[in-house]
């Protein structure tokens, strides 16, 4: 975490993507504010910020998580705060928990890009290994079914009924991701990867038949989920929507094996690998308490299964792409790019399964 650089004669702090006192004016005029006579909006960059970048707000006895995206470089349809901030207003009031927004702002004059403003949720973000291996093993099991149990939950909502029928096309959705992700290798590509191209061609060549769509979060796993330390099996709010819309819930799924288990070997500075830690429950009994509460069949799963390491593996191409620029903020970015090809390699084993 970096730390505070004090700013001009205005009191507030800077730190990377922020001008604190254009902010400090614009939740002024959002929300009521009430801070201190004096008080400084003190701004913190939080982990992460390999994607989006994630702030912590505080001023005087307010307390707010901001998202804004990423500096310089960023994937064309990819970023989209007002989409972030409105599929969080629209499960409010379901089962899924999601922080509340607090302020939307649209204008890049503020900070240079649109951002949103939502309450924080307090609670614990198992983030690696060690987190996860100080869990009982009751706990642990606790908190993966209820990590599982939250993904169904969403995947149940009906759209329409949440104000979201027009957040995506189900229809026709596998075939555009395909597109996407193939375009933006292509506007973030630096070098050559052995395998890239085959396992998009053979992905295209086998997409399976859509049984139905649903809200789709587009990265679901342990450390975009805040929960209750005190009842792991709880989750207290998702996070990062930063891909969400209507889609194949499978493609979710496929994610969830992929963090779960599927990158096993595969060194990382993401997150940490719940499959291999003592207590947690092994994927198959996951995945098929996930069918039962879903409804869904796994006939075709090997092939999310392959479409999972290839998206990562093109969204971490375009991570590195950022960073060879000098246009990342955080730490971890070192092992991203040797990632990229070991993620290629799992999608075609699990297509050549």
């Amino acid at each position: 975490m970096p730390p505070f650089v004090p700013n001009d004669s205005s009191g507030h702090e800077t730190v990377p993507g922020i001008d604190t006192e254009r902010l400090a004016a614009f939740l002024s005029r959002a929300v009521t504010v009430h801070a201190h006579a004096g008080d400084p909006l003190r701004v913190t960059l939080l982990s992460g910020g390999r994607s989006n970048l994630t702030y912590r707000l505080t001023w005087g006895p307010h307390d707010w998580v901001m998202r804004r995206p990423p500096l310089g470089h960023v994937l064309e349809s990819a970023h989209d705060m007002g989409r972030e901030a409105r599929v969080l207003t629209a499960l409010a009031p379901t089962a899924v928990p999601v922080p509340e927004v607090v302020a939307v702002c649209a204008d890049d004059s503020v900070l240079g890009a649109p951002f949103y403003v939502m309450e924080t949720v307090d609670g614990w973000v198992p983030r690696s290994d060690e987190d996860l291996a100080r869990l009982e093993r009751e706990a642990a099991r606790s908190l993966a079914d209820g990590f599982v149990d939250t993904l169904a939950d969403l995947h149940n909502v009906d759209p329409g009924e949440a104000g979201l029928a027009d957040f995506g096309r189900p229809e026709g959705y596998l075939e555009r991701q395909l597109r996407r992700w193939a375009q933006q290798l292509a506007s973030s590509r630096s070098r050559e990867i052995d395998g890239f191209e085959e396992l998009a061609r053979r992905l295209a060549e086998r997409t399976p038949p859509l049984q139905r769509g649903a809200i789709v979060h587009g990265d679901f796993r342990l450390d975009n989920v805040v929960v209750d330390p005190e009842r792991p099996g709880r989750p207290r709010a998702v996070l990062d929507w930063e891909m969400a819309t209507l889609g194949d819930p499978l493609a979710d799924l496929g994610l969830f094996h992929l963090y779960w288990i599927g990158w096993a070997g595969i060194e990382n500075p993401i997150a940490g690998t719940p499959g291999l830690c003592p207590g947690f429950p092994p994927w198959e009994e996951l995945a098929a308490r996930y069918a039962a509460r879903t409804g869904l069949e796994l006939e075709h799963l090997d092939w999310y299964l392959a479409f999972a390491p290839y998206k990562l593996a093109v969204i971490l191409e375009g991570i590195h792409f950022r960073h060879r620029q000098g246009l990342t903020v955080g730490e971890g970015f070192e092992a991203i790019a040797g990632m990229v090809p070991l993620l290629v390699d799992r999608g075609l084993a699990a297509l050549n399964r």
